[in-house]
């Protein structure tokens, strides 16, 4: 508790000193951290805001939930030399959750060039504060004294640092530890692609049509040992984004994530802070630090790895369409043969009231694939089914009802017959 005291403390006078400098603006090619940064992918090349000199400004994120989960499996005992049945689900029930937070730091340093930096204060997993991660962009080249570079102002933005991967679309929707403004649902997908690495990306924006370029170290936390093992990953983007008819908006985008060697790839395993749904199908053993990915699911695919993923988006008017639909080849180190896992993810969201207050939101989320070890051939599928209310455009309040199941995994498996459904209850606050 006093960690969290001291967290809060640390927040709190961030916040009242850059309020007491006229700091809380917005940024250049940004986005918002409150209700103005739904259905933002990447950031747009309209130059909005303009630059006035050196500025900091600190935001944050703040995020509690309320869990009503039940879970169950017919997996045969499996006891270990302490009489401990390792297949016995832990009893779980009403109750909240570690209330997780994010503390947002950006920092116009020229025109067009911007600092980006994230730390977890609070987390499912870590109980220190550490940082996510962080990154430069830039928009514009005039701090260079180049000369005239509107080749670069008008349709490129370049970003480097140790950040957050551009591989599709999901991740701009998913919670983030702290930040859940973005998604409509409580939980983000099983098979959950998110990861940080060291890198550059070159991104093009022109009419709607983008595309992107990347190249990273491909794994989480780099390093210099091992260099056989290690091996540059290579991330593409293409796709179109726009307005194709009044109130009718299209996207359409096509990823790849690709990379040779590894000494722990973790494109399916990035996420340190942890999943939403707390110790489900999770054993008598189960700590929520030690299990945080509980509900989720990692192929283990951490030497060579080859995935791809479309993005299609659809809005209009208040309806708004979003899929994922996602293959992922590849292997653990001293595995003979590859295995390819598949996801398919739908979104479907009704947003309604003065300015979208309000909103409606159905999900569709199954993967199947080859599991690691076993070679069984296995699959989970979740429906997720909620609302939520923007009583601000600052203060999110979430309802949803989930339910998950686990087929064909072998009867010594804990997951053997599982699934666990229930209420979640989400409270979010971004600025």
């Amino acid at each position: 508790m006093k960690k969290y005291i001291i967290a809060a403390i640390a927040v709190i006078g961030f916040i009242v000193s850059g309020l007491a400098q006229g700091l809380q603006r917005d940024m250049q090619f940004w986005r918002s951290y409150d209700q103005r940064g739904i259905n933002v992918f990447e950031t747009g090349k309209e130059d909005t805001v303009a630059y006035d000199g050196m500025k900091v400004r600190i935001g944050g994120h703040f995020t509690q939930q309320w869990q009503n989960l039940s879970h169950s499996n017919t997996a045969t005992p499996n006891v270990n030399a302490n009489n401990v049945n390792l297949n016995q689900l832990i009893d779980i029930g009403a109750g909240t959750n570690l209330a997780t937070a994010n503390l947002n730091i950006d920092v116009a340093l020229a025109d067009g060039l911007r600092l980006n930096l994230v730390t977890y204060l609070s987390s499912r997993h870590h109980p220190e504060t550490w940082v996510k991660g962080g990154f430069i962009q830039v928009d514009k080249l005039g701090f260079l004294n180049l000369g005239n570079t509107d080749w670069f102002d008008k349709y490129l933005t370049v970003r480097v640092g140790h950040m957050e991967i551009n591989y599709g679309d999901a991740h701009f929707r998913r919670s983030d530890n702290g930040n859940a403004m973005y998604n409509p649902f409580v939980g983000n997908y099983i098979m959950d692609a998110f990861t940080t690495e060291v890198g550059g990306e070159i991104f093009f924006q022109n009419n709607g049509w983008l595309a992107m370029a990347a190249v990273t170290g491909g794994e989480i936390q780099g390093g210099v040992t091992n260099p056989a093992n290690r091996k540059p990953n290579f991330i593409g983007k293409f796709g179109y984004d726009n307005y194709v008819a009044e109130d009718l908006r299209l996207r359409l985008t096509g990823s790849i994530y690709t990379t040779s060697s590894s000494a722990r790839n973790t494109l399916w395993g990035g996420d340190r802070a942890g999943s939403r749904y707390y110790l489900v199908m999770e054993n008598t053993l189960a700590t929520t630090a030690a299990q945080f990915t509980s509900g989720r699911f990692n192929p283990n695919q951490t030497n060579n790895i080859t995935a791809w993923v479309i993005n299609p988006f659809i809005k209009y008017k208040g309806l708004e369409f979003f899929g994922n639909f996602e293959q992922s080849t590849g292997a653990a180190r001293g595995e003979a043969e590859d295995r390819t896992w598949t996801q398919i993810g739908t979104d479907l969201v009704y947003r309604f009231g003065t300015n979208e207050k309000f909103y409606v939101a159905g999900r569709y989320n199954k993967v199947d694939g080859t599991l690691f070890g076993s070679g069984l051939d296995v699959n989970m599928e979740r429906i997720q089914v909620g609302g939520g209310w923007f009583v601000t455009k600052n203060v999110l309040a979430k309802l949803e009802y989930v339910s998950q199941n686990y087929n064909n995994f072998a009867a010594n498996d804990i997951r053997n017959g599982g699934k666990f459904n229930g209420l979640m209850i989400e409270g979010v606050i971004g600025f």
